[in-house]
Parts: C-alpha cells; sequence; structure tokens
C-alpha cells in the first residue's frame, strides 16, 4: 500500500530535503540532530520514575525504573532503546518507557549500555545481558516478580533483546516469559528485498545501516556472531516467545520477518506484525501518530497476555 498520509507528512518533518545524511556528519553531530528530533513532549504520568545505576561489565551502568502505580510485585520489562548502537539513550525513548509501563501495567527498566563507536560489540550487548541479570537478582528490591521478566528493543534494541535471549538461553539464565521485537537489526546484511525497495527516502537508509554496522562491529568477523547478528544462530528452540513488528517502508522489514519466521519453526510462539504505510522509528511516534499508538497498544497487549495480567 502507498505510504500512509500521515506519516507522509511527518516524513516531511523530520527528514526534510536537503538534509544532510546521517553519514556526512560526526557522531557528535548525529546524536546531537536525533536528541534533538526525538524531543519529548508533554510526559505521560507514570506512578514514579527514578534514574540510577547498576554495576556494569565495565563499570556503572544508567538506567531509569518506571513504575507503575498500585501496590503488590509488578511485572517488569527490561527496555533497550534503538539508535544503531551509536544514537539515542535513556531520553529519547522516555515516552515510549511510560507508555509501555501504564498499558502493560509492568515496571519498565530502560538500559543505557555503552555505546559505539567509543564502545564496540560486545560492549552494548554485555551491558544488557548484565542489566537482565541484575534486575533478576534484585526483584524484590524493585518491586518486581522476578518469574516475570520480559526484555524488549527497537530497531538496534531489538538486535539486543534477540541476542541477550540467546545468551540467557545459552548461559542458563535469567528465564523471560516474553521478547518484543521492534523492527530489530537481525543480519549484518543489505541486500534484502525490503533494503532493495526501502535503501533511501523514508528516513533509514541502507547507507545508513551500513555505518551503524560498520561503527558497531570490531571486524567482519563479528558479523557472522550470532550475538551480533541473531538471524546467524543455529538454533533458535527454547527462546521465550515473541512478538515481531515490522514496518513496510523499513529496510529492516524482511530481516526483521525472517527472524519471527524462524522463531516460529523452531517452536517459539511468535506473533510478526507488519504495519503498512509506515517507515522505521513509528513505534516512538504514537503521541503524533494513531498507528503508532495502536502498534504500542498491541504491544502492550501481548506483554499483558505473557504476564497473565487481565
Amino acid at each position: 500500500m502507498p505510504l500512509d498520509e500521515d506519516m507522509k507528512q511527518l516524513l516531511a518533518v523530520i527528514a526534510p530535503p536537503g538534509m544532510p545524511a546521517l553519514t556526512e556528519v560526526s557522531v557528535e553531530q548525529a546524536r546531537a540532530n536525533m536528541g534533538a528530533l526525538m524531543v519529548a513532549g508533554e510526559l505521560e504520568p507514570v506512578g514514579r520514575v527514578e534514574n540510577r545505576t547498576f554495576p556494569g561489565p565495565a563499570g556503572d551502568v544508567p538506567i531509569r525504573i518506571y513504575t507503575p502505580a498500585g501496590a503488590g510485585a509488578h511485572p517488569a520489562l527490561v527496555y533497550f532503546h534503538g539508535g544503531g548502537w551509536v544514537l539515542c539513550n535513556l531520553d529519547t525513548h522516555d515516552g515510549t518507557c511510560r507508555s509501555l509501563c501504564n498499558q502493560a501495567g509492568c515496571v519498565v527498566v530502560s538500559v543505557d549500555y555503552r555505546l559505539a563507536p567509543e564502545n564496540k560489540f560486545p560492549a552494548a550487548v554485555d551491558d544488557c545481558y548484565a542489566a537482565t541479570r541484575w534486575v533478576a537478582e534484585h526483584a524484590a528490591e524493585l518491586g518486581v516478580d522476578a518469574k516475570r521478566i520480559a526484555i524488549g528493543g527497537d530497531s538496534a534494541g531489538g538486535n539486543l533483546t534477540a541476542c541477550v535471549a540467546l545468551i540467557s538461553r545459552d548461559r542458563g539464565g535469567p528465564r523471560f516469559v516474553h521478547q518484543l521485537l521492534v523492527y530489530p537489526v537481525t543480519d549484518a546484511k543489505f541486500d534484502t528485498p525490503s533494503y532493495e525497495e526501502n535503501a533511501e527516502g523514508y528516513f533509514l537508509t541502507r547507507d545508513a545501516m551500513r555505518w551503524f554496522w560498520n561503527h558497531y562491529l570490531r571486524s567482519d568477523t563479528d558479523g557472522a556472531n550470532p550475538y551480533a547478528a541473531p538471524l546467524r544462530a543455529q538454533d533458535l528452540s527454547g527462546l521465550p516467545p515473541a512478538t515481531v513488528i515490522t514496518a513496510e517502508f523499513d529496510p529492516l522489514r524482511d530481516e526483521g520477518e525472517a527472524y519471527g519466521a524462524r522463531l516460529r519453526a523452531a517452536g517459539v510462539p511468535t506473533r510478526i506484525e507488519r504495519y503498512d504505510g509506515l517507515i522505521h522509528g513509528f513505534f516512538g511516534m504514537g503521541a503524533i501518530l494513531a498507528k503508532a499508538k495502536g502498534a504500542v497498544a498491541m504491544a502492550a497487549g501481548e506483554l499483558r497476555e505473557s504476564f497473565g495480567v487481565s
């Protein structure tokens, strides 16, 4: 179907003609540009928000904990933000985490993992895996039910979610009740039909993805590591049930759906939902895009079901 009309108008704002490409600016400028683009509007209230740190593999890692209103041990979602492993932070994804906290009725722990190129693979995935262990081990302190922990993220955060699920299975824990994969990066290839169809003109470009991968990986060898490119994993059995969200006009569409299909083939209960007419990044646009708001609601519903929350 054609590009959604609301999406088309928004695309003209976030990627106007003549705007320098990501590959044409420094990492510092790219981070500043993305931060300005994702400035939050009116903040959605939640029960409580706390900024703190936990001891990670290479020093303290900042996290932001969103707790819904109400007493009792809540389920939890450990969330990894997108941004190509290079951009974004706790603030850029604050709105998404607030919405998931309220709609899924869970504590959300957002992780400010180390970014590339200063910290290349496997720094980010190591921090994210450590975060899940920390949440599981400190569940009582956080008001969390340790038996109802999910993981999730968008784009590079979806990649980190899939990789953490693999690592947790391979290392014997923690165990998760669900994995939320929002237009995840799953492979270091650029030759799928969706890469050809959406190489440029829809915010995320093929050249930008090459730029991200080049900053993230230490060498081409890392691109074959399933803890960097989970679609390369030989065995996807024994992983948590999954929700995979993709966008029609997204270079990453096909690799996300291919990963979802492989999860299903391995016996993992998996919902794959493509949002037609939309582009990469739409999930964080719920405040201004009706279809994005619906996608967040769907994701929250899948989480609630996995948590056993009516």
